[in-house]
Order: C-alpha cells, then structure tokens, then sequence
C-alpha cells in the first residue's frame, strides 16, 4: 500500500503483454537456422586440463562443433593485455592471472568453462555436452575467505581502501564502546530468466544481438571493442528482462565467445545457461566479513566509528564494492575510519547485486547502531536521532535533500513502534516471542547522461523513444507518467519504446539512476515539445496571439488560457493549420555543474515485526513497513512495486539465502533453487510502503531520485535487530537459520 503520492497510480504499460506472454525475452527470439550451444564446466576449481575428450561428442547427432582452448575461434580484441573488464578496452592486467575463455589448459574456478558444444536443437546439444570428458591436474584450491582474510590487499584508487576524518581509533577512549563482527554469505542474483544470448552475423562486419543485459549500449561497445567493428554495425536488442539484480551489469566473456563461435559456423547461435551455471558464470555477492567498533558518551552521541571489511575476488580480476562507504556520512560522528581489503580466491568473479556493497555494508552499521542503542539503554530510533545529520560530514556540503526524521515518525507509526518493548525477549503470544526492529539504508542518487526522442503526432498520440533496457523496475511506465504529466497527453494515446540501440542512447540500467537520467532527458524534449506548441499558437496570426506562456496551459490535446478557458485551440488544429504532421524532439541531459555543491542520496527506514518459536528457531517476519525518501514519486504504483521487492529480497537475505561451498573441493554444493532458499511467498507478510514523496530541488527537473536499491539496503538489519529485540540474543552471520537461533537460545 503507496500513501500520499501525488500522481495518481497507474497500472503498468508493459503488464499486459507480460501476463499474457506477449513480452519476448532474449531467449523468445527466433531466427531461421539458429544453431544452439551448452557450456561444459570445469569439475575442478583450480589446476590444469590433462586430456579432452570430445570426439563423441563430436560424431553425436546433429551436432555442428565442439569448442575448445584447442579451437576456439579468435577474438580480435582480446589480443591485448587482459584487465578482466568485458565491457571496456582492455588495459594491463589486474592481477598476476589471466582469463579468457576457452583460452588456455589452466583451471581458474569451479564451473569454468571447458568446452562449447554446438548443435542443430538444444537437446542435441545438451546431449552432446554430457559426452565430453576431461581429467584434470588439481591443485589445491583457495575458497575459504574466513582462512585467508589475513591475506587481504587494498584495491587500487585513490585512497587506497582507507578513509579517515578526525582520529583514527578514538572510539577506544569512549564511556560506552562496541566491538563487533558480522559475515555476510556468498548469496546469487537467481532470477527467473536464465542469462544467454542469441548471436546473427547478418554479415561479414555486421551483428544482430538478442541478450540478457541491463544495457543495450554497453554490450554494444563491448562487442565492437571485442571484435574491432564499429559499434553502428551491431544490433543489440533487449526490451524485457527476466530479473537482472545485477547480473547484467556486464558483458560476460561466455556472450563474447558466442559471438565468436556464430561467425565461425555461420549460423545464428543461442546460448541459454542452466541453472547451476548462473551460480558460476554471472556473478554472486561476494562474501564479506567485517568489524565494527564504535563508542559514544553516556548521553548517545557517537565519538568514534571504524570499519573494516574484508571480500573475496577472483585471482583473476579484483572487484571492489562501496561496502564501507554508508559509514563515512551517515551519522553526525566526528572522528570515524574505514578500511576494505579483498582476498583473492580461486572463485568466478562476483559482481554487483542488488543493493551493491551498500547492502553489506549496511547490515553491519545498522546492525551494530542497534547494538550500542541497547548498550546506551536507548531506544534504536532515538538513538539515530541524536546522531542524526543535516549535512555530509563525508565531504563537508549540504544534502540535496534529505527527510528521513519523517521517515522515521511514520514508519514508527505504521508498524507499531510503541508497542515495542526496550527489554528484549520481553513480549511474548503463545509459543513466540514477539520483537520489532528497524534499520535505515542510503545510496547514492545519481544522474547520468542519457538521450531520449519524444514524437507528437498530428492526431494526438505520443511516442517516447529510448534505448533504455528495462529490468523488471517499469521504467517504460515511469517514462509515460513524465511525458504525461508534461503535456498532458492522455495516458492511452503514449506509447514508449525502449531497450534497442536503434533508439537514442542510455545508460545502463543499474544504481537506481535511470528515471533521473533518462527521465530527465523526456521531460526536456516533451518541454520543447510544449514550447514549440506555444510558440505557434501564439506567434503572429496564431490563435492566442499575444498571449504569454505563462498565461497558458495544455491538457487533453488542448491549449487554452488560463483565466479565459474558452479561449482554446486543439493541438491538431494547431498541427494541421502549420501542415505539421508530427513535432519531433531529440533532447540529451545530464546534470549541471551545480550537482557537485551538494551530496545526493535516496534514503529509506524499514521497520519489522518478527516472531520467533524458542523451541524451533523458526524465524516468521509478520509486519514489514518501508519508507522511502527518494524524491518525487514519479509512478506510484510501480515505485511501490520496488519497495514491496526489496522486502522480499532483504527477507531472503536475511533468513534463507546463502551458497554454500564445499571448501575440500572448492566447488558449491546447493547450486539449485531447491537447496539455494529464495523468499517464497509464505515468507512473506503484506508489506506496507510509505511514500515521502518531496522533491529534491537539485538533481533533475522531477525532483526525483532513485529507489531500486534502498528498497533493500538496511532491510537484513531491520530482521536482526527484531530477532534480537524478540530473543536478546544477537545473531550476526547471514542468513539467520533456525539452527543459529537455537544455537543462541541453549
């Protein structure tokens, strides 16, 4: 449930072709003679390949070749040094390994590819790949962070993994002092839709591509800088997606390869991975151990914070995370230190997952914010209120804008807050204990360059263009209430197209920045569209000569004034009267210099009541209130859409989720959704959201800012301070399983 918004909700515009199945995913694509591929994975997570076998493989029916480091088609752009960025030119290298697909004998992680077996069906070649043989020569693999944290680098930037604002350790000297440790699992996107991709050399220089990817355009340039063609001639079509949280944010090298192999047998060629392959190929959230001391005076006000975290990364490519970065602004604490490491490991390369390092981060601040409130005899909420800040001691500047004291009251209100009981373990109904607990999240809220073409027709109707891919957030609903809310075309008279690099450039879709920037780029061309409007009903011999444009307004394809409303001229009278057929408007954006003056963040509160069975250690979340500030609520329904998903993937991040590894072998054990515990919907109670719905005055023309990642940032802390609250025992490794919680009880 979405309170007091502004606009009104409307359903989705894509809804009905998603629950009819008229949405065509990557994998929906077909094309005469499309030959298809399955990877054959490593069985190993570390050594070299002593012998491949592939000549059944080879002589089993239908199939058209078998791939291999002894075959494998070149790739032009993968002659230079390797630096692990798939989606960029490739610099020096990172790290002392190196990684290229199926370029070598060498065994870098569990699951790698070995082989592409390539067949007339899919069936064929599943089959096919289940002939492929291989021994290997093992080597002892390195997968167990909690065994190697003291082998921790800092990653290459400018403050080198640390950050320091007053005295380093000052909290030691504090009256009330924390120390705490906090691990979070490796946890996997696991969306629905499977990643692939469906490659069409539609010529000896020319690519049509149908992917799985939260940018059309960076798989675009990806794939030119890869094969050393322009990127005008490749194709690179993606207007649905399946769930992305992060998978997408790359172009992985098993895309590129498949690329490579469709020019060899020229044939279009579709790569779709199983299920257990999304656990090794597409990323994860690496797993993440930190500690946080803290101290404050014995009437809550903090003294000192330092933050250490420590994550894995690949041996050969070093992915960094902003796990620490909430800590440097988020409370008023004069003298605060942060510190990130990362361990090489023989593991695939994690990438950013919903909520990206901010999450992690957060479960750990919040978490020990809660601890010390209860140390202070505090109540969590009043004790964030007595550090709480108006501005960003991080950089010294003001907030763009920032309301979360009112967060803060309504969320309380809605869930019940005063039903909480400051003694833990305290409340109980029948066989469980009852216990309430609440966390705040933050992310940057960014504005990036992007274009969009807005089109209005002489009849009335609207298109909206861009190249935008939408993940699932409804980005294409968001952009019709933009453009409606400007021109005040009617809702079923626009039409948006998107996620195709036909369309006018976009960023990719990820870090909540895509209606601020693509957003603003149609509210700009529907504004000139407006003034063009203007321009000609009021230019000499137009309609409302004289008049001024202020004095004017446009609804319903009417441009009237506005202290004499019969004085009106319809837009198509005022189209054809010019012989305009259509008003056509290209418009990029991107932030001013001004931005730089202020630090912008979405915020969010979110507020739990648990319920936990001493006898079981079942943990039920039974109440879920989030609150977001984040701007002006430009779709309502669908920004309660992101809310409500956040929720049920902080639930799963906070008592089900976690990949678990076999360290003797280095290899996962659960890789599946029937062992890897999503949030089902028994998990999951009635979430209520709250809007603030204020805008901010600086980052775009909406006064909107982002709101897919605080819809889980902070929410794992919310579930762990409840379970506190409900038990007082204080369980601080993800997820929380019945098995902790018993652990703790006895």
């Amino acid at each position: 449930m979405t309170k007091d918004t502004k606009n009104p909700p409307i359903d989705r515009v894509d809804g009905r072709l998603k629950v009819t199945g008229g949405a065509n995913y990557f994998a929906d694509f077909e094309i005469p003679n499309t030959a298809y591929c399955v990877i054959v994975g490593s069985k190993i997570a570390k050594g070299t390949i002593a012998s491949l076998d592939t000549k059944k493989a080879q002589n089993a029916p239908g199939v058209l070749g078998v791939f291999t480091h002894q075959n494998m088609p070149p790739i032009p752009g993968w002659d230079a040094p390797v630096g692990g960025e798939a989606d960029g030119p490739a610099p020096k290298p990172k790290t002392e390994e190196t990684y290229r697909i199926l370029s070598s004998s060498k065994i870098l992680f569990d699951g790698q590819p070995i082989a592409i077996v390539v067949a007339d069906t899919y069936e064929r070649a599943t089959y096919a790949a289940s002939l492929v043989k291989a021994t290997y020569s093992k080597q002892t693999a390195r997968t167990d962070l909690q065994k190697h944290v003291a082998e921790g680098i800092a990653p290459k930037g400018a403050d080198g993994g640390n950050y320091l604002r007053g005295k380093p350790d000052a909290y030691q000297a504090a009256p009330v002092t924390l120390e705490a440790n906090y691990t979070i699992p490796i946890e996997v996107h696991n969306p629905m839709e499977l990643h692939g991709i469906l490659a069409h050399w539609t010529g000896p220089n020319t690519l049509m591509i149908y992917a799985k990817t939260q940018g059309v355009n960076a798989t675009q340039q990806a794939m030119a800088e890869a094969f050393k063609i322009a990127p005008k001639n490749i194709h690179v079509h993606a207007e649905f997606m399946g769930g992305g949280f992060g998978m997408g944010l790359r172009t992985w090298p098993q895309e590129t390869a498949v690329v490579a192999i469709a020019r060899k047998i020229g044939r279009p060629l579709k790569l779709v991975v199983n299920r257990s392959q999304m656990f090794t190929l597409v990323g994860h959230r690496p797993y993440t151990v930190q500690t946080i001391n803290m101290g404050a005076d014995q009437d809550g006000k903090l003294i000192g914070i330092a933050h250490a975290a420590t994550a894995e990364t690949a041996s050969y490519e070093d992915f960094t995370e902003a796990t620490v970065n909430m800590t440097k602004f988020m409370y008023a604490c004069p003298n605060v230190s942060t510190r990130y490491r990362i361990v090489r490991l023989d593991r695939s390369v994690p990438i950013w997952m919903r909520g990206p390092g901010e999450a992690t981060g957060a479960f750990a601040l919040e978490s020990a914010m809660d601890e010390m409130a209860h140390k202070l005899k505090l109540d969590p909420i009043e004790f964030r209120l007595r550090n709480y800040t108006e501005t960003d001691p991080e950089h010294n500047r003001p907030y763009s804008s920032k309301n979360l004291k009112e967060a803060y009251q309504r969320g309380a209100e809605a869930i019940g807050w005063s039903k909480r009981k400051n003694e833990p373990g305290s409340t109980r109904e029948g066989d469980w204990l009852i216990g309430y607990g609440m966390s705040t999240g933050t992310f940057n809220a960014f504005r990036w360059e992007a274009s969009a073409r807005v089109l209005l027709k002489a009849d009335g109707s609207l298109t909206v263009q861009s190249a935008v891919t939408d993940i699932g957030p409804g980005t294409g609903t968001a952009l019709t209430m933009i453009a409606h809310n400007v021109l005040n075309v009617p809702l079923n008279r626009i039409k948006v197209e998107y996620g195709d690099t036909s369309l006018p450039k976009a960023p990719t879709q990820g870090g909540s920045a895509i209606v601020s920037a693509v957003g603003s780029a149609v509210f700009d061309a529907c504004t000139s569209i407006k003034q063009a409007l203007i321009e000609l009903a009021t230019k000499n011999g137009g309609p409302l000569v004289g008049r001024q444009a202020d004095e004017l307004t446009l609804a319903d394809g009417i441009l009237s004034i506005l202290t004499e409303p019969k004085k009106k001229v319809a837009v198509s009278d005022l189209m054809q009267a010019n012989n305009l057929a259509v008003i056509d408007r290209t418009k990029e954006s991107k932030g001013g210099p001004q931005l730089q003056n202020y630090s912008m963040y979405s915020f969010s509160v979110h507020f739990v009541q648990v319920r936990v069975n001493p006898l079981t250690g079942v943990v039920r979340v039974t109440k879920a209130v989030s609150v977001a500030d984040s701007g002006r609520i430009v779709s309502p329904k669908t920004a309660a859409s992101q809310m409500i998903g956040g929720v049920a993937g902080g639930i799963g991040m906070a008592l089900t989720e976690e990949a678990v590894i076999d360290h003797r072998f280095g290899r996962f054990v659960n890789n599946n959704l029937a062992d890897y515990h999503v949030a089902v919907h028994a998990d999951v109670p009635a979430i209520e959201t709250i809007m603030i719905d204020k805008p901010d005055p600086i980052i775009n023309p909406m006064g909107a800012k982002g709101m897919g990642e605080i819809a889980l940032i902070g929410f794992a802390g919310a579930v762990a301070n409840a379970v506190f609250n409900a038990t007082g025992q204080r369980i601080r490794d993800l997820p929380i399983t019945p098995d902790k919680v018993m652990q703790k009880l006895t």
